[in-house]
C-alpha cells in the first residue's frame, strides 16, 4: 500500500509539473538548483594559466577562491572525469588522487579543509571546485613523496605534472594569481576603499566639535616663520592647503577626495561652507583624526623648520595617493 501511495505521489508531481506554466516550472528548477548548487555565488571568474595548464577559476562571495574541479584534476595529470561523476557524498569528500596511504604522511594540517569540494552555481549550472590553496598543497605532497622515494608507478605522472605547476606557483602567490586572472584585485581595492569611507565619513552633517588644538596652529605658524596671532583666529589662506596635505591626505585612503566631493564650496569659491570635521563619523572618523593630530603636533614640536617637519611627516605618516587610494593593503593583503 505504501508503494502505491509513493507511486501515486510521483504521478501527481509529474502531472502538476505538466500543468504549471513554463515560468513557474523554471522558477522551481532555479530554486532546486540553488538548494543543491547555490551555496556560493559567483563574484568574479577567469582562467588561470600556469605550468602549461589552463584552469577555470572563480572568486565566490566571502572571498573564497576556487579552481574548477575538472580542470584542477587535468592540470595534475589525471583525466578530467572524476570518480562518481556529479554524485558527491561523504565517501568522496577526499579527492581520489589523495586517497593513497603512501601520501598521507605528507599531508599539511589544513588538507582536510582545503580538499573538501565546494559546490556553487555558475550561470544556472551546478559546479564543483576546490579551494585554490589545494593546488600548492597537492604539488608539495607529491614532491615530498617523490623525494622520499615512495611514489608508486601510477603516481609518477602526477608528480611530473606537479613539478611543472610548481615552477609557476607558490603557496603565497596563488591567491594573487587567481585575483589577477579574474580581475578581482581591482574590485577588492574598491571594496576596501568603500569600507574605509563608510567608517570615516558620516552620511549626515554633524554638529560642530572643536577638534584642532591651538598648539597645532601655533607650531604651524612657527614652522612657516610667521608670528602666531593670539588675539585673532585669522590664518593665511594657504593654510587650508597645508592642512589638507598634513591631515586629510594622510589620515586614511580616499578621505580627502570624498570630503571635497560632499562638502560644498562657498559661493565665492574660496573655502568650504563648513569644516570637514562635521562630516566625520563619531565612532571612527573623529577618534582617528584626534589620534593623527596628536601625532602630527608632536612631530611639529620636534622640528625646527618646515622642511625638517615634512621629511619626518613623510616618514611617519606617508601621504596616500588620493587617485589610487594607496597604500590600501599591507604586506599580507589586509586593509591598512
Amino acid at each position: 500500500m505504501d508503494r502505491d501511495k509513493r507511486k501515486a505521489g510521483k504521478i501527481g508531481g509529474a502531472r502538476r509539473a505538466e500543468i504549471l506554466p513554463p515560468e513557474r516550472r523554471a522558477e522551481i528548477a532555479r530554486k532546486a538548483a540553488a538548494t543543491r548548487w547555490g551555496m556560493e555565488a559567483i563574484s568574479r571568474e577567469g582562467t588561470l594559466e600556469i605550468g602549461g595548464a589552463q584552469i577555470e577559476c572563480y572568486v565566490l562571495k566571502g572571498e573564497i577562491r576556487v579552481l574548477a574541479r575538472a580542470a584542477f584534476v587535468r592540470a595534475i595529470g589525471r583525466t578530467g572525469k572524476v570518480k562518481g561523476g556529479r554524485k558527491f557524498d561523504e565517501e568522496f569528500q577526499t579527492p581520489a588522487f589523495l586517497t593513497a596511504d603512501n601520501l598521507k604522511p605528507f599531508f599539511p594540517n589544513d588538507i582536510e579543509v582545503n580538499s573538501k569540494p565546494i559546490f556553487f552555481n555558475y550561470q544556472g549550472t551546478g559546479m564543483i571546485g576546490y579551494r585554490a590553496e589545494l593546488l600548492p598543497d597537492v604539488c608539495d605532497i607529491f614532491a615530498d613523496a617523490d623525494r622520499a622515494g615512495i611514489l608508486r608507478a601510477n603516481q609518477r605522472h602526477i608528480a611530473d605534472a606537479c613539478r611543472l605547476l610548481s615552477r609557476g606557483l607558490t603557496r603565497v602567490g596563488i591567491i594573487g594569481l587567481v585575483d589577477e586572472a579574474t580581475g578581482y584585485q581591482k574590485e577588492r581595492a574598491r571594496d576596501a576603499l568603500a569600507k574605509i569611507l563608510e567608517q570615516f565619513i558620516a552620511k549626515e552633517l554633524r554638529p560642530y566639535i572643536r577638534t584642532f588644538p591651538s598648539e597645532f596652529y601655533e607650531n604651524l605658524f612657527r614652522l612657516r616663520g610667521l608670528e602666531f596671532p593670539r588675539d585673532s583666529g585669522k590664518k593665511p589662506q594657504y593654510f587650508g592647503h597645508l592642512t589638507n596635505d598634513i591631515i586629510w591626505a594622510r589620515i586614511a585612503p580616499g578621505v580627502l577626495d570624498e570630503l571635497k566631493k560632499i562638502v560644498p564650496k562657498r559661493e565665492s569659491g574660496k573655502g568650504r561652507k563648513y569644516p570637514f570635521t562635521r562630516r566625520l563619523t563619531e565612532e571612527i572618523g573623529h577618534p582617528k583624526l584626534r589620534e593623527h593630530l596628536a601625532s602630527v603636533t608632536t612631530i611639529m614640536k620636534l622640528s625646527d623648520v618646515y622642511d625638517d617637519f615634512e621629511v619626518k611627516l613623510d616618514r611617519i605618516h606617508p601621504r596616500y595617493d588620493q587617485t589610487l587610494a594607496l597604500p590600501l593593503f599591507d604586506k599580507d593583503g589586509d586593509p591598512v
